[in-house]
């Protein structure tokens, strides 16, 4: 059986040889100003661009396990404040997803899964006892609308965003109706 690197590369070198690049081909910087941070929901690949009208080269798309901003200085916000300051982004879209993953996210039985792959019991009590609070840190959201509130906050409050709109919405994974949680336009 064919390992899924050789797949993948082996259909690369196809894709490649003839030139099915050609209709992406664009520039680094978004046509339509803007930067998206949503989930890495498999559901949300093709239906998020396709349910904004988003086309290859209109924005630029970052996402993190449940789209969250989870820390002022990480590299998700760092993402952002490129997309603002080196890629022309004017806005900022956070769309949280229903049915998302991280609104069920157990720490416990997650740290059980670690030492099930093979992490040693030691190398977690360490974390812990380095000052990470390591079910803080697995532990998602139980409101998909409260948590894109608390990262529209963050980005917003952040001291190197400037004035612009910060967005938040929330995508149905099923249709792709987007509801609106907070409108940027208004602050």
């Amino acid at each position: 059986m064919e390992r899924l690197l050789d797949q993948v590369l082996s259909f690369n070198e196809s894709f490649v040889e003839q030139k099915q690049y050609e209709p992406y081909i664009t520039s680094k910087f978004p046509n339509k100003k803007f930067v998206i941070l949503t989930c890495m929901d498999t559901r949300l690949l093709e239906l998020l661009p396709a349910s904004m009208n988003v086309k290859n080269g209109d924005v630029k798309i970052i996402k993190s396990a449940g789209g969250v901003v989870s820390t002022a200085f990480g590299g998700i916000m760092r993402s952002i404040l490129v997309a603002i300051y080196e890629l022309g982004a004017d806005e900022v879209f956070v769309i949280g997803h229903y049915d998302c993953g991280m609104s069920s996210i157990d720490p416990e039985k997650m740290m059980a899964k670690f030492t099930e792959r093979g992490i040693p019991k030691d190398t977690i009590n360490v974390l812990e006892h380095s000052g990470l609070d390591i079910k803080k840190w697995l532990k998602g959201f139980d409101d998909v609308s409260e948590s894109v509130k608390g990262s529209v906050e963050l980005i917003r409050n952040h001291p190197l965003v400037p004035n612009i709109p910060i967005h938040g919405l929330v995508i149905d994974p099923e249709t792709g109706r987007l509801d609106l949680v907070e409108e940027g336009y208004k602050k």
